[in-house]
């Protein structure tokens, strides 16, 4: 398993653990940042998540819960996060 596929592996875990998502997609952004200062230490990761756990949440709301689910790993293994947050049933 190479480094970045461990790491989706574990933002899924978390993801999944915190929020029980409906869906759930992660993409590995790092190579579209190659050479970027902060990309040494951590990759780039775009996360689609749908949960029940987002209704009635602000999108800042929504974020946060996202890194808190994720914090482990963003002190190594996750330099950035493009996220998409929806309640099920919203429009993209």
């Amino acid at each position: 398993m190479s480094a970045t596929s461990g790491t989706v592996a574990q933002l899924r875990s978390a993801l999944e653990r915190a929020l029980v998502p409906s869906e759930l997609e992660i993409i590995d952004d790092s190579a579209a940042h190659a050479g970027h200062a902060g990309a040494r230490d951590g990759g780039h990761y775009k996360v689609l998540v749908v949960a029940e756990a987002f209704r009635g949440r602000s999108q800042l709301e929504r974020h946060r819960l996202v890194y808190g689910a994720v914090a482990p790993l963003m002190a190594r293994a996750v330099h950035a996060l493009n996220i998409v947050a929806r309640a099920p049933g919203e429009s993209p």
